[in-house]
């Protein structure tokens, strides 16, 4: 069997390490001017009684320390892989994205009980020091967001701060709106009521966040790669007979990676038809780092039955088996420090 290894994805060029320090840099200052400001707010909150301010204190104390671990997440994926993680440090950034989406369906929890309790038993509010704190938390959050904003999108770490910092900056909107209000009716029940309504908002962009880390965590697909569509693209390659075993999952939403077995005919140079699949997952679906054990007709080392599948587009079993790599990791043999040298392919029997 051969097996051949990409290590594409290990090449962290100039323009990715310029983006991760770019992003580190926005992270630390939208955690500066969040951590000073949210001091701030729990003054104002305490002189005025409100419960806007408060809540969107303790949501920018959470926001700190996510936007803290935020940076230091990027600051992680920066490490070299290891001999014990062999894919490096990068899902570390999935991993507190994730924890962000749930601190926020905490923090937003919390604030419902809040409003409840407020709802049924009003308590005064100081409408001039409100207004007062939530201008001023208005500012430093429109440009906490300007600032991260700027990042890159597809970063869930960084999105997952984003959402913390759009959070406050609903928040203080919603204290601005709750102190006028206050100001000019006195009706003191449109402070819960509307932080209710930045919690709606929250948890819809929290359940968005958590769904997408914890698809990745999971080893899911890309949204635009499934197995049928890799075997599909693959069957033109000359030479190649079948695949199966197609596992495709992501590190991250940037980083993605297969495994598949592929069944060659006689007539033709593993070698060549591995540099063939590799060349077209890279280019149809940029998969960078791809493993591809090849096996001759009738040789699958991973079936009982020791017979290839006769084509790559047929109906199958486990051709579309994506239970999370079931097959026997073992033949790939993923020791990246020494190149595999092509065996020759079996003949049939």
């Amino acid at each position: 069997m051969t097996h051949t290894h990409d290590h594409g994805d290990h090449d962290h060029d100039h323009s990715h390490d310029h983006g991760a320090h770019a992003g580190e840099t926005r992270l630390a200052i939208a955690a500066g001017l969040t951590g000073l400001f949210m001091l701030a707010e729990v003054a104002g909150g305490l002189i005025s009684g409100s419960l806007a301010l408060l809540a969107d204190a303790g949501h920018m104390l959470v926001d700190f320390a996510g936007l803290a671990l935020a940076w230091f997440a990027i600051r992680m994926a920066r490490r070299p892989a290891d001999t014990r993680r062999t894919f490096g440090y990068d899902r570390f950034q999935i991993l507190v994205a994730y924890s962000n989406g749930l601190v926020l369906f905490g923090i937003s929890a919390v604030i419902l009980y809040e409003a409840y309790a407020r709802l049924a038993d009003p308590v005064p509010v100081l409408a001039g020091p409100m207004l007062a704190v939530a201008v001023g938390g208005l500012v430093v959050n429109v440009a906490a967001f300007f600032v991260l904003h700027g990042g890159d999108r597809q970063d869930l770490n960084m999105r997952g701060a984003l959402l913390h910092v759009m959070g406050d900056l609903l928040g203080s909107v919603a204290a601005i709106a709750a102190s006028l209000i206050i100001l000019g009716t006195g009706w003191t029940p449109i402070d819960p009521i509307l932080s209710v309504f930045v919690c709606l908002l929250i948890l819809g962009n929290a359940y968005r966040l958590i769904r997408e880390s914890g698809h990745i965590l999971l080893e899911g697909a890309p949204a635009d790669v499934d197995a049928g569509a890799i075997e599909a693209r693959l069957a033109a390659i000359p030479g190649l007979a079948s695949i199966h075993h197609v596992h495709v999952w992501m590190l991250t939403p940037k980083r993605r990676a297969a495994t598949l077995h592929a069944c060659v005919t006689d007539t033709a140079d593993g070698p060549t038809v591995v540099r063939a699949v590799k060349a077209e997952l890279r280019r149809s679906f940029a998969i960078e780092h791809a493993t591809v054990e090849v096996e001759a007709p009738g040789a699958c080392a991973d079936e009982t039955t020791n017979v290839c599948f006769p084509s790559v587009a047929g109906d199958r079993p486990h051709a579309n088996d994506h239970s999370g790599h079931g097959h026997d990791h073992a033949a790939h043999d993923h020791d990246h420090g020494h190149p595999h040298q092509p065996a020759a392919l079996p003949r049939p029997a």
